[in-house]
């Protein structure tokens, strides 16, 4: 058990597990865009261990970038997605592959989805390390999925509690 701030988390998810699914979703990412140039696109801060790890299993050429999207604080969602740090590249015609974290509700998804669009990318995929499918309400698309979760706060491998969490190797749900 862990503690963070004023709460108390479990181990939920080994490190082995996570890098099994990321390792799977490259080869699956590879195998669809073998004779493309994908870029990938991490959003940040949760993707960064998660687009690390990708990168180190995806043998092809590709190009990456990241944004900076915020729709929490604290454990709950604001139901309001901020985009703080945008890309600044032309991506016109282009394969465009978001790496996320985790999909949730949806909204930091929608409001990439319409950004992208603006752009006439060629391609715009989804993948996501952790979905929650009984949080996820939107059609949009889950392209490759990892592990699918319950709906339980997790912190680890990216994904914090205000803050702290983020590096931990593992993930951590909430205990109850």
């Amino acid at each position: 058990m862990i503690q963070l701030h004023d709460k108390q988390f479990v181990p939920f998810i080994s490190a082995q597990e996570i890098d099994f699914a990321i390792a799977e979703m490259a080869r699956q990412v590879e195998a669809d865009f073998a004779d493309d140039i994908p870029v990938f696109v991490g959003v940040l801060n949760g993707a960064f261990m998660v687009i690390s790890d990708f990168m180190k299993h995806y043998t092809k050429p590709c190009e990456v970038s990241f944004i900076k999207m915020a729709s929490y604080e604290g454990m709950e969602t604001t139901h309001e997605v901020k985009q703080l740090i945008g890309l600044n590249q032309d991506l016109t015609d282009r394969t465009v592959i978001v790496i996320e974290d985790i999909v949730d509700t949806g909204n930091t998804l929608e409001e990439l989805k319409a950004m992208f669009k603006k752009q006439n990318v060629k391609h715009f995929k989804i993948a996501t390390l952790f979905l929650k499918p009984d949080a996820y309400k939107k059609d949009i698309k889950l392209d490759y999925v990892g592990i699918r979760i319950p709906n339980k706060f997790i912190v680890g491998f990216g994904l914090d509690y205000d803050g702290h969490g983020r590096n931990l190797p593992e993930v951590y749900q909430l205990a109850e």
